[in-house]
């Protein structure tokens, strides 16, 4: 079979492999999609400390069942099935908690087991000991289907920030997640939803599908928003970019009482932030972490999808083969698409 592996920074090769065969609590797929993010333009270019090379990159996976191992019940050739991206161990004081998103042993697929840039691939025995292999719904596509790994970040990241009726929130990030963000919002009850981007290209193709309330762009965020808002600022600020002068402007742009999330990660060499204590106290203002999602999140997700809650068919702009997979992460890169998804 063909699979695209990280080799080094800036080496990634599409090769042959051998079909793998799962273990005794494996499930093997056969992929179908397997979509891209910017975490995969990250290792593309940077690598990743729990990355060993070579390793077959990819997880946002979907795909249909081909073999079981002889432990496994429940699962059988033919099943349409989605994978968990991040795997929890469910032993720890944290998983035992409930807290799955925070697991300090977690593991993931494309990061420290094969993931779904390949033909096949197999699902370990540790995610379907946490519930991690969700059955496709009718009427949802393969496709569809793997964008629930992401929608089920954005819903972790949503539930935490507690966006619901009645809510003026603002997404800043205009990509796939930024979108993502605006339709969920949307279903849990938002009365408006802005969304924002320095790239003014970007922004337009994005708020041509998910219709925001407003779209807005420029130096002067923080002032586009009071002025849309009256004056009051926003319920939820959403920081979808790997940026600390959006994360500075979400303090300055939330309402009193309001909820900031910061989802997308900084670099990790430049993490710091200035942030005005004296308005989170006497705003009593919130700030909350995102941190990837939960097996129960990416159920959830399919859910939403397959009820029409969340619409993610038209965020998918660009299919590729497995071959062109240096193509889809480049295409990412450059912020000239919402979704790009491999379709093996």
């Amino acid at each position: 079979m063909k699979v695209a592996r990280f080799h080094a920074p800036g080496d990634i090769r599409v090769e042959d492999a051998a079909e793998p065969v799962p273990g005794p609590g494996d499930v093997a797929i056969r992929v179908r999609n397997c979509s891209t993010c910017g975490t995969d333009v990250k290792i593309s270019k940077f690598g990743h400390h729990h990355i060993r090379p070579p390793r077959v990159m990819g997880h946002e996976i979907a795909g249909e069942v081909v073999a079981t191992g002889a432990d496994v019940t429940g699962w059988a050739p033919g099943d349409r099935v989605q994978v968990i991206a991040a795997i929890p161990c469910g032993r720890c004081e944290e998983c035992r908690r409930g807290h799955l998103t925070v697991c300090p042993n977690q593991e993931s697929m494309g990061y420290h087991y094969d993931g779904g840039f390949a033909e096949y691939t197999v699902v370990p025995a540790k995610v379907l000991a946490v519930d991690g292999l969700n059955r496709i719904p009718d009427g949802v596509g393969f496709a569809e289907a793997s964008v629930a790994e992401p929608l089920a970040c954005v819903l972790n990241g949503q539930e935490l920030a507690r966006v619901g009726d009645g809510d003026d929130v603002v997404v800043i990030g205009a990509g796939p997640i930024g979108c993502l963000h605006v339709r969920l919002a949307r279903s849990r009850g938002a009365a408006r939803v802005f969304l924002a981007d320095i790239n003014a290209e970007r922004l337009e193709m994005s708020a041509a599908r998910v219709r925001p309330d407003a779209a807005i762009t420029g130096p002067d965020l923080v002032d586009q928003v009071l002025k849309l808002t009256d004056g009051r600022g926003a319920d939820v600020v959403v920081t979808a970019a790997a940026s600390g002068a959006a994360q500075e402007q979400a303090l300055q742009m939330a309402a009193r009482q309001g909820r900031i999330s910061f989802f997308g990660g900084l670099p990790k060499d430049d993490p710091v932030i200035a942030c005005d204590s004296n308005l989170v106290h006497y705003r009593e203002l919130t700030i909350v972490g995102a941190n990837g999602s939960s097996p129960a999140h990416n159920a959830r997700a399919l859910r939403l999808i397959a009820a029409g809650a969340v619409p993610v068919a038209d965020l998918i702009t660009h299919r590729l083969p497995l071959t062109g997979v240096l193509d889809a992460i480049d295409t990412v890169a450059r912020g000239a698409a919402i979704k790009v998804t491999i379709e093996p």
